[in-house]
């Protein structure tokens, strides 16, 4: 019986616990048996604590037998990301001079998961310094993806959704700045969350303890079904025991329930970022599926705003963020580039390395122009409710462990920037809005595709929900074959 629940959604395993069917021992033991029979085909859980994890299951279920709640998640193992902070493990980011960077202590939402009553089998891959849609790195090695061990399962929460997808965790948490979870949950099959910028503090989520919370950068969970996704939610969201003296959160309710009256609008491709045939018919089977079910459905309605122009902000102040931590030398590197670049030059390539020098009045001149795009955003929500739209180009790539710049992504036998799939993560980044990526179907060899729901910053829950109502219908998490058995 445990073999087969190893699957099943966080919620319903939560909810056997609480009737008994199940011990968390039991759970536990499950999970970490998955573990050792499958992971060495796949590498996600790098980091492993099964000893302490069976004893905090034992002492789970004395708290059970004995009366007691340890909360919403009492006795529920899962994994996370390694580069949140949790005593006695690692948090290297994947790089190698970080190896012996081990928690002194568990962070603000490590720390949140287990007062919520889970507890943790471990932790899982990234790529080098969080930055690849790939995971992979010198300390750790290569992750697969569950559905074809050729193909990457994303980053930089690629562990996370490999983990997630093969039944190896009840639930996960990753980080997301360029579609670090939405990205791997699309290619993994699974759901991931983008909260609204700001609700989910980054608090133990970082190499040096006291580094302010990034822009852009926010941290989120990953599940098998978009009700796990606000049960982690509600878990990971909320102020810092500062913040919390002066301000509380209170996130607006989904605000819909059905699909029928539902206004969407579908972003299906771009010429920008043009995705892959699979990935179309499915956006395009969605938009046949709302209109059969009373929602009202344009695909050509866009926010007022140059979308190329948007995309060079997001892009920038991305950039900007992600450079923050690089050393000197590699900035003065940076700088010597710049100062050949053709002043005319608006590529995505001059665009990032201008932006990895950026200034701070220059910074503040981004940060201008994304307001403009926010309030575009604000405007185009008037009249709907969500946008649909790919979650990246292709499905999961094949490994590619080139130099960045001599990477290229496979577009219905075209070959393409490596960066452009950046532009379908991008849409709700810079923004600051939620965005929730869900499984709606596979490609035509096999493997999952995912799609993304936007809505209105803080309006989180309905981005939650509208992938819910969706997948109810078509898609949804499917276990990978070869590790179902």
């Amino acid at each position: 019986m445990a073999a087969k629940l190893i699957f099943e959604s966080a919620s319903n395993l939560v909810k056997r616990l609480n009737n008994k069917e199940i011990s968390s021992v039991e759970l536990t033991q499950a999970y970490i048996d998955q573990i050792e029979q499958y992971d060495d085909d796949i590498n996600a859980v790098v980091v492993r604590r099964f000893d302490e994890a069976l004893g905090e299951a034992s002492a789970a279920d004395t708290a059970r037998a004995n009366g007691q709640s340890l909360g919403p998640l009492h006795g529920l193992p899962i994994t996370i990301k390694e580069s949140y902070v949790m005593e006695g493990t690692p948090a290297t980011w994947g790089i190698p001079s970080q190896k012996d960077n081990i928690g002194q202590k568990d962070g603000l939402i490590v720390n949140r998961f287990k007062e919520a009553g889970a507890h943790f089998l471990g932790k899982t891959n990234v790529p080098l310094d969080l930055a690849d849609i790939q995971s992979y790195n010198d300390i750790y090695g290569t992750s697969n993806n569950p559905y074809n061990l050729a193909h990457t399962p994303g980053g930089s929460s690629g562990g996370s959704a490999a983990a997630t997808a093969a039944g190896f965790s009840g639930l996960e948490a990753g980080s997301d700045i360029g579609g670090s979870i939405r990205t791997p949950a699309h290619f993994c099959g699974v759901f991931g969350h983008k909260p609204t910028w700001g609700i989910v503090p980054l608090s133990g989520h970082e190499l040096i303890e006291g580094v302010p919370d990034a822009d852009v950068s926010v941290c989120g969970p990953l599940a098998r079904s978009a009700e796990d996704l606000r049960l982690a939610l509600d878990v990971m969201a909320g102020p810092t025991e500062r913040e919390a003296v002066g301000w509380k959160l209170d996130l607006a309710a989904a605000g819909v329930d059905k699909l029928n009256g539902l206004r969407v609008a579908v972003w299906a491709t771009d010429d920008l970022a043009p995705v892959c045939r699979d990935i179309e018919k499915l956006a395009m089977d969605v938009v046949k599926m709302l209109e059969d079910r009373g929602a009202t459905v344009s695909t050509t309605a866009r926010p007022d705003f140059d979308v190329l122009k948007s995309h060079h902000t997001y892009q920038s102040l991305t950039t900007a963020t992600m450079a923050s931590g690089q050393p000197a030398a590699r900035i003065a590197e940076i700088q010597a580039v710049v100062d050949q670049l053709d002043p005319a030059d608006n590529s995505l390539q001059a665009v990032n390395a201008r932006a990895s020098v950026m200034s701070h009045r220059e910074w503040i001149r981004h940060d201008f122009r994304r307001e403009k795009f926010r309030r575009a955003w604000e405007a185009f929500f008037q009249n709907f409710d969500v946008l649909i739209c790919p979650q990246h180009t292709t499905p999961a790539i094949p490994h590619n462990h080139l130099p960045f710049a001599q990477r290229t992504t496979t577009v219905d036998g075209q070959e393409r920037p490596y960066s452009e799939g950046f532009f379908w993560a991008g849409i709700a980044n810079a923004v600051y809005l939620p965005s929730t990526a869900f499984p709606v179907g596979f490609s035509t060899d096999g493997l999952p595709i995912g799609l993304q729901a936007t809505c209105p910053s803080y309006r989180d829950y309905r981005c939650i929900e509208i992938a819910r109502l969706i997948t109810d219908e078509m898609g949804g998490y499917v276990p990978p074959p070869a590790y179902n058995a």
